[in-house]
Order: C-alpha cells, then sequence, then structure tokens
C-alpha cells in the first residue's frame, strides 16, 4: 500500500473500504468508483459499465469470469477502455506448482511421504518399479495464456514434446500449437494433461467424459485453470477405470471443497486450495505490475497483459 501511494502521488488516490481477502471474491457496488478514470483490483462489472469517464480496468486476478461477458466486452470496447489482468503475476507460480506435482508423481514422493506417516515401511521394489521420468514425455496444454508459456520454458530442458490447444494459432519456440480439431490426436498421446483454461460459456465443462475418453490410458490430469471448466463426476470415473492415472487440483467446484466431496477420496486424486498462483509477495508484485502497466497508460506505450 505504502509503494501504490507513494507511486500515485501525482493523481487523486481513491481507496475503497470494502476490503476483499481473495481475488476469487468479486466487490461489490461501490459509488466511490464515480468519476474514476482508472479502476485496480475487483470493480463490480456493472460499476465500471455506469461509469462513462473510465479509461482503463486492471482486475487483479488472472482469471476475469465475471468480466468476460458480451455486454462488458462490447461496452469497453465501445469507448476505448482498457481492460488489462496480472495473468503475469501467477505465471511463475502456477507453472512451478504444475511442475513441482508432475515430478513428485513421477518419483513417487507422495505414497512414499505416506509410507512415512503411516506403516513407515520399505516398499523398495515397489517404488522404483513405479517411478517414470518426465524427460521425454508428452505434454497437451489446454490453453496457452501466460501460465502456459512459463510451463513451456520451465519443461524445455526435460526435452518434452508440448502441445498448446487454442484458437489462434501462431508458433511458438518450442512449442506444437494445434487447433481444436487436432485435440483428439494429441490427447491420445499426451502422459500430461494439464488445464489452464479460462472460465466462460465456451470453457464450462470443457475437460468432460468424451475429451476424458480420448485420453492415453494412464495419463495424469492438472487442473490450475479454472474449476466449472471440468466435469468433476467425469473426472472422477476416469479416475476410478484407470483412464486417468492421477489427477492434480489445485481448483474445483465448489471453493472450499467440502470434506464430504468425492474428489477427496477418489483414487490418485491430489488436492491443494487454490494456492497454485499464491507466493509470499503476490500483493507487492500485483502493485508492481499495476504501476508498470500505469505508466505505460500515461505514455502511450504496450500494457502488460491487455484483454481489451
Amino acid at each position: 500500500m505504502a509503494l501504490l501511494a507513494a507511486s500515485t502521488a501525482t493523481h487523486t488516490l481513491v481507496l475503497s473500504s470494502d476490503r476483499n481477502s481473495s481475488v476469487l471474491a468479486g466487490g461489490r457496488r461501490d459509488p466511490t468508483i464515480t468519476g474514476a478514470e482508472v479502476a485496480f483490483g475487483q470493480p463490480d462489472p456493472e460499476d465500471c459499465l455506469a461509469n462513462a469517464g473510465l479509461k482503463w480496468v486492471e482486475v487483479s486476478s488472472a482469471g476475469y469470469t465475471r468480466y468476460d461477458t458480451v455486454p462488458f466486452r462490447e461496452g469497453m470496447r465501445s469507448r476505448g477502455t482498457a481492460f488489462t489482468n496480472a495473468s503475469r503475476v501467477y505465471a511463475d507460480a502456477c507453472a512451478e506448482h504444475v511442475l513441482a506435482m508432475m515430478l513428485a508423481l513421477g518419483r513417487q514422493l507422495l505414497p512414499s511421504y505416506q509410507t512415512q506417516l503411516t506403516d513407515r515401511g520399505w516398499p523398495y521394489q515397489e517404488r522404483r518399479d513405479a517411478s517414470r521420468l518426465v524427460t521425454g514425455q508428452t505434454v497437451v496444454l489446454l490453453g496457452f495464456g501466460a501460465i502456459g508459456l512459463r510451463l513451456a520454458e520451465l519443461l524445455a530442458p526435460f526435452r518434452m514434446r508440448v502441445y498448446a490447444v487454442r484458437r489462434r494459432i501462431r508458433s511458438e519456440p518450442g512449442v506444437h500449437v494445434v487447433s481444436e480439431e487436432s485435440l483428439t490426436r494429441v490427447l491420445a498421446e499426451a502422459d500430461h494433461v494439464v488445464n489452464v483454461l479460462p472460465e466462460n460459456d465456451e470453457t464450462r465443462n470443457y475437460v468432460n467424459a468424451r475429451r476424458i475418453s480420448c485420453f492415453k490410458p494412464g495419463a495424469r490430469f492438472y487442473n490450475v485453470g479454472r474449476g466449472p471448466t471440468v466435469d468433476q463426476d467425469a473426472l472422477i470415473r476416469g479416475l476410478e477405470s484407470g483412464r486417468v492415472g492421477a489427477a492434480y487440483l489445485d481448483v474445483m467446484v465448489p471453493e472450499p471443497l467440502p470434506p464430504g466431496n468425492p474428489l477427496w477420496s477418489a483414487p490418485n486424486c491430489f488436492i491443494t486450495p487454490h494456492t497454485a498462483g499464491g507466493r509470499n509477495n503476490v500483493n507487492l508484485e500485483l502493485v508492481r505490475h499495476f504501476l508498470a502497466n500505469l505508466q505505460a497508460f500515461e505514455t502511450g506505450g504496450q500494457m502488460t497483459d491487455r484483454v481489451l
């Protein structure tokens, strides 16, 4: 907050009295946005549309589901209002989180820790036989924004074959970008399927029974995108049948996940409480991201993570 205040001293900084502890919680209607030219945080979409003088909105999250609607997009475009998110702030953390789980699953770290907590046995041959190298394996990325791009960079030393499925086909170093029409083919090759999709009308239940049936048997699935993009009942069935060898979920429906939800006890399903994007200095980095974009906004430069 000190950095934000000091770096906006030539502006009028107005702080909302309505604070949220999580970027997942949308802001409520707030009269303090009236007359603002710039909004930063999680402003209510209706407030943004109602403020004709608003020139730029930056949300403090990678996802922007509540803003990803036709009325909001058209309203912002019609008056030339810029819209940015904070994907770059979360890219390293989310990418490292996925890589960590890939390695943990491949090297059997989780079963070994479970043994340490329980009977403290010594399943030497069993663990060695179940261990796998990620080197040379195949990864399919569902979505390829800032997080997917950073993950592809981290995977490069492992000489993995990386496919990325996205709507706009353009070449990327070390990544085979493919269209939706090629998804069935590449899913059949994938040792790892990583979901980094945002939530919108086109992506809800994107990972469904039909697509899971196309997985290479035993493929591992990771979700650091949004929970509603996955049919969780279909995923549980995939885990039970062995079509999905393991699942790592950082996002799910609902959140927090109730103790009785079947995902907790699904075979080879590993859950973290929406912490993939977390790090100890995330708020400082969000402010730095905003301030860099503020400078670009003032000088007509290129803004980072611009959506509209």
